[in-house]
C-alpha cells in the first residue's frame, strides 16, 4: 500500500482556485502528466441502461487523448466513468469520501475497482488520513474536489433530490464549463440536466463537444491517407481499422472479424506483430491509451 501526501506543488492549477482549499492531501498511484485535462463525470448512484450507454459512448470517444477522468468511486455513474475510463485507456482519479487505505474503501464492492485504478496508473485521492471511514457530511465536501480538480463537470443523470445538483451548482461558483447529456421528456432522471441546460449548461451528444469545452482540437480521421502498398494482410487491417483512433482492446476484440489467408480470423498474436511492425516502420502510434495513424 503506497498512499503518501500530495505535495501543493502537484495539486491541479485549478484546484487552488477555489475557496475552501483541502489542508492536506493523500494520494495512491499516480497524478496524469501537466497538460492532461481533467473531466469530472458524475451522476445518479441509481443508474439507469440509457445513463451507462451514453456514459461508455462519450468516454470510450476521448480515448487517445490527454485527458484524466474525474469521480467519486460510487455507485452507479461514479463506477461506471472509472470503468469506462480504463477499457479506453485514460487516466483516472478517483476521489472517495473516505481515506484511502484498503480498510476504509467504500463501498465495498467497488474496492477491486480502486485497486484496479492505481495498478493501470491512475490515482485514489482523499483530504482525510488513511484511515478515515466516511461519513455522510463528507460527501458533499468530497463533491467539491472533484469540480476543483476538474477543467469541466459532465451530468450523466441527475433526479430532483439528487446530490449531484450540489455538484452541478459547484461547478458554476468555480466556474468550470458545465456539460449535460439530454434525455426524454418526463424521465426523472433528466431533471438535473435538463435544468441546467435551460439556465445555460452545454448540451452534449458525442465527446466532440467535450473536446471543444476542454479546448482540445480533435483529431483529422486518418481516412484520406493511402495505405502503403506493401504491407501484410494483418497490417492492412490494422491500418484500415485504425482510421479513428482504437485502443489495443479494441483492435483484439476485433480479431474474429479480421479475416486473413483462407478466410480465418487472425490470431492474437498476428495481430500484436502487425501492431509492433506498422509502430516500428513509423506508420502508427500509441499515445494516450489508443492506437491511432500519422497520416
Amino acid at each position: 500500500m503506497d498512499i503518501r501526501e500530495l505535495k501543493q506543488t502537484a495539486w491541479p492549477k485549478q484546484l487552488l482556485e477555489i475557496p475552501q482549499l483541502p489542508e492536506r492531501l493523500w494520494i495512491r498511484g499516480n497524478m496524469p502528466e501537466p497538460e492532461t485535462k481533467l473531466l469530472a463525470v458524475v451522476g445518479s448512484r441509481a443508474m439507469t441502461r440509457y445513463g451507462q450507454e451514453a456514459c461508455e459512448k462519450l468516454i470510450t470517444g476521448l480515448a487517445g487523448y490527454p485527458i484524466s477522468i474525474v469521480s467519486g468511486l460510487a455507485l452507479g455513474v461514479d463506477a461506471c466513468a472509472h470503468k469506462a475510463a480504463l477499457t479506453a485507456g485514460l487516466h483516472t482519479i478517483a476521489i472517495p469520501g473516505s481515506g484511502l487505505d484498503d480498510s476504509v474503501i467504500g463501498p465495498r464492492t467497488n474496492l477491486g475497482l480502486a485497486k484496479e485504478i492505481v495498478t493501470k496508473g491512475g490515482a485514489l485521492i482523499s483530504e482525510h488520513e488513511p484511515h478515515h471511514i466516511a461519513h455522510p457530511y463528507d460527501f458533499p465536501s468530497r463533491n467539491r474536489l472533484m469540480v476543483g480538480f476538474a477543467h469541466a463537470v459532465l451530468v450523466i443523470e441527475a433526479g430532483p433530490k439528487s446530490g449531484t445538483l450540489i455538484t452541478a451548482r459547484l461547478a458554476s461558483e468555480y466556474n468550470r464549463d458545465l456539460l449535460c447529456i439530454p434525455h426524454r421528456i418526463g424521465d426523472p432522471h433528466a431533471f438535473g440536466p435538463h435544468l441546467f441546460v435551460r439556465l445555460g449548461a452545454a448540451l452534449v451528444t458525442e465527446p466532440l463537444h467535450i473536446l471543444e469545452a476542454l479546448g482540445i482540437p480533435p483529431r483529422e480521421a486518418a481516412s484520406r491517407g493511402a495505405a502503403p502498398t506493401d504491407l501484410e494482410e494483418a497490417e492492412l487491417k490494422i491500418w484500415s481499422m485504425l482510421a479513428e483512433p482504437k485502443t489495443r482492446d479494441e483492435i483484439l476484440r476485433a480479431s474474429t472479424l479480421l479475416s486473413i489467408s483462407a478466410g480465418r480470423p487472425a490470431s492474437t498474436g498476428e495481430l500484436l506483430t502487425a501492431l509492433v511492425a506498422l509502430e516500428l516502420r513509423g506508420l502508427i502510434k500509441e499515445e494516450f491509451g489508443a492506437w491511432h495513424r500519422l497520416y
